[in-house]
């Protein structure tokens, strides 16, 4: 099968998108298929073509950037000549070209995918509300002309002002995810790295530091934890500065962290295999998400694939891996105490919140995903088909 997947941003860019993206495109390549992954250049000293992990890359030179979109003057002309070689097309929203990718798709009688990772929200000011807009607009468009669209659960796509026009389309596909295994040598590495000390209780946090992430609510509820436990301490895994749009949330939470000490440390983005170990060393991950930008929260269940229960908001789709596994605690967004609360509960009783890793990878595993998409590549396709055929009978 021939595949062409479009999004804005791809590896090297580090995001929960790309990363899903990333996963699903290597994994359906190693299936056997041929996929061509259609993106941005957004940084000018990466290649305009390249192959990486049996998934060739297309990226077209970027005129400008408008808030978190950027404009490419060849895309259009890129994606009807990559479509017109594709069996189906894949979209992932949000992305301002999906729009005309769609109805290029559809013109040349292509199939098309979409997978619907979130709520697109930017801050205010003229050319948000603008890009907004625009994107708003070309989401219309884009599930209007999609054959069918996949999101992370049910229960975000009933929720989401946008996604409960088109329930008749959904299908909920969960993230895929992928944990790299780790020997007693990497933990010894990564606790020495980072300073380990022993008796430290280590709270985990796994996002780039951005406003939807609710990072305040975790600064906030630290020092009733530090009341409890006196030893505990915050290690945070992800982009942490320089973040695109960003700037000046860190400002505001600079002076707070700063207040906490050694209590808190960045790690900024480290390796798959220093992932592994830091979610093994964690005692509890949090993901105090505050608005439907987070759809589900694949570091979530990649902690509880370590056996490291979660402490996430009440909301559509973040709560579900929780329910799930019942690995953590579900608390409200925009809540510290509660984020308190339920960070001290764990942290007195961790073993009771250890259970249901194993059969988290299983079903979240990127094989299982990628064979889910195959067989939903495989219905759009041969739906096509037979309304190619019924064409003659239905003339005559």
């Amino acid at each position: 099968m021939k595949i062409l997947t479009t999004l804005t941003y791809y590896r090297p860019h580090y995001s929960g998108l790309t990363i899903y993206a990333e996963r699903l495109a290597r994994t359906l390549a190693g299936r056997g298929h041929s996929v061509t992954v259609l993106t941005s250049r957004y940084n000018r000293s990466l290649p305009a073509d390249e192959i990486i992990d049996g998934v060739r890359v297309v990226r077209p030179a970027v005129l400008m950037h408008v808030s978190k979109g950027v404009l490419m003057p060849a895309m259009p002309w890129l994606a009807w000549r990559l479509a017109r070689e594709a069996d189906v097309v894949h979209l992932h929203l949000p992305q301002l070209d999906a729009a005309y990718i769609a109805l290029i798709a559809r013109l040349l009688g292509k199939p098309v995918v979409l997978t619907y990772h979130c709520d697109l929200l930017l801050p205010s000011g003229f050319i948000h509300r603008l890009a907004n807009l625009v994107s708003n607009l070309a989401n219309r468009v884009t599930a209007g002309a999609a054959n069918l669209i996949v999101t992370n659960t049910r229960d975000f796509a009933e929720h989401s002002s946008f996604l409960r026009r088109y329930l008749d389309k959904v299908q909920a596909i969960p993230p895929p995810v992928e944990v790299a295994a780790v020997t007693e040598a990497d933990l010894q590495a990564f606790r020495q790295k980072v300073d380990i000390q022993p008796g430290q209780r280590i709270i985990g946090m796994a996002a780039r530091l951005a406003a939807e992430k609710g990072v305040e609510y975790l600064v906030q509820a630290m020092p009733e934890v530090l009341q409890r436990f006196p030893t505990a301490r915050v290690l945070y895994q992800g982009q942490y500065e320089n973040v695109m749009g960003e700037e000046a949330y860190a400002r505001k939470l600079a002076p707070m962290i700063q207040a906490l000490g050694e209590h808190w440390t960045f790690l900024g983005n480290i390796s798959a295999t220093e992932m592994a170990a830091f979610f093994k060393e964690c005692e509890v991950t949090v993901l105090p998400s505050i608005n439907s930008t987070e759809s589900f929260g694949m570091v979530q269940v990649e902690s509880m694939t370590c056996g490291t229960p979660v402490v996430a908001s009440d909301m559509p789709g973040v709560r579900q891996p929780v329910r799930m596994t019942g690995m953590g605690r579900i608390v409200p967004p925009h809540d510290a105490p509660a984020l308190a609360q339920a960070l001290i509960e764990i942290l007195d009783a961790p073993a009771d919140y250890r259970r249901g890793g194993p059969a988290a990878m299983r079903r979240f595993s990127s094989p299982v995903i990628a064979e889910e998409y195959e067989g939903l590549f495989g219905r759009v396709l041969c739906a096509r088909e037979k309304a190619a055929a019924a064409q003659p009978t239905e003339k005559g």
